[in-house]
């Protein structure tokens, strides 16, 4: 009976253990430091907070004091009232809803149509030698000198702003592609090589892994600037969008429709690249 009662209470070397039991203990220091962490994250969106809203006490307290020209800088007030009025006519989500759908696009065909150039100047080291100077070249020419060319060729649509969006950001990224693609650990090739593996697998196993950082990186890049190249085609080429409401809103005096779309750019920006950034966060705990 003391041999039974042994077998239950003591456990065999068999069986497992639960996890808790091979956990170690964390320390109060450990706890402290944590805390620590997370307030200092909370006290620096206070702070922003703060800045943000001081920001906008004293914008509007200056411009209705007649500190500064409240026609040409508005104060926030007014914008509010402006933005309220464009929501209820349906005008203000429309002409967001342009701009996100062509930045977006444009970001698209930059990303894949980068990828696969670098890809191919990877598989193909003279292509590369051949086009690279090219390349450079294009990528140092101001795009805003394009776009009036653009215009003459596509016409006044919404693909020459595309396409415009896309030459501002396309050339510089096929270029920094490419030089991860080629700074790869080459050790790692050899291994594959070794292992009687062929090029696809190189760049299946190696190339593309070894990149994802790199291209999230320059992603977070193109979207800003896939949406600068949106505005100025929209500055140029457009009856829609938030470029354009910049533009009519600076050719008819609206200062506040033209503050507004900025500020919505800005937000639009930031939104953007906090869905990368929350993308590269997901990725990272797969390489």
């Amino acid at each position: 009976m003391k041999m039974k009662t042994l077998d239950k209470t003591i456990p065999s070397e068999n069986k497992k253990t639960p996890d808790i039991l091979n956990c170690a203990p964390i320390s109060d220091t450990q706890i402290a430091y944590v805390k620590k962490i997370k307030r200092g994250r909370i006290l620096i969106r206070i702070y922003q907070l703060l800045i943000f809203i001081s920001f906008l006490t004293v914008w509007e307290y200056t411009a209705k004091q007649g500190i500064i020209n409240d026609f040409i800088f508005c104060y926030p007030s007014k914008l509010s009232a402006t933005m309220i009025s464009m929501l209820k006519d349906g005008s203000l989500l429309y002409h967001i809803g342009i701009t996100l759908y062509e930045t977006l696009t444009s970001f698209a065909i930059v990303i894949i149509g980068s990828l696969i150039i670098a890809t191919l100047f990877w598989w193909n080291e003279t292509l590369s030698k051949v086009l690279e100077p090219y390349l450079v070249i294009l990528n140092s020419l101001p795009k805003s000198a394009l776009a009036p060319v653009l215009i003459v060729w596509l016409g006044s649509n919404k693909t020459t702003i595309i396409v415009c969006a896309c030459s501002v950001a396309i050339f510089g990224s096929i270029l920094n592609i490419y030089t991860g693609f080629i700074n790869v650990d080459i050790d790692k090739l050899k291994l594959i090589e070794t292992l009687k593996g062929n090029r696809f697998q190189c760049l299946r196993l190696v190339v593309f892994p070894s990149n994802v950082p790199n291209i999230i990186s320059i992603m977070k890049v193109n979207i800003g600037l896939c949406l600068v190249g949106v505005v100025i085609g929209e500055f140029l080429a457009a009856r829609e969008g938030l470029g354009y409401l910049i533009i009519y809103g600076s050719q008819t005096f609206k200062m506040s429709n033209v503050l507004l779309s900025i500020l919505i750019l800005c937000v639009i920006a930031m939104l953007l690249y906090m869905v990368l950034q929350h993308i590269e966060k997901k990725l990272a705990e797969y390489f």
